[in-house]
């Protein structure tokens, strides 16, 4: 299983995730002209929508599934601050 994420994570890794990644790149591409489409008032099933969204997660969590399997450590946003995991303060 692949470390739990902390920053962002950049695509990249071995030739195995790194073709996942380019998958996502291009499956957000086609969810955001099918956004581009609905809000233009042409027809396009939320879920088509729904669908892409949820396969591209599915290329991201993949692509770090196989760089966990090749002992590859993900990629880092250096510059990101901690945006993940961290839970609210107790008196919010």
């Amino acid at each position: 299983a692949a470390p739990a994420i902390e920053r962002f994570i950049l695509p990249g890794g071995r030739p195995p995730a790194a073709t996942l990644h380019a998958c996502r790149t291009v499956c957000r591409r086609a969810e955001r002209r099918a956004v581009t489409l609905s809000a233009s008032g042409q027809s396009c099933p939320e879920e088509v929508l729904r669908y892409l969204n949820r396969l591209s997660d599915y290329f991201f969590a993949a692509a770090r599934a196989a760089n966990a399997l090749l002992g590859v450590r993900d990629t880092e946003y250096e510059r990101g601050a901690r945006v993940f995991g961290r839970r609210p303060p107790a008196d919010a």
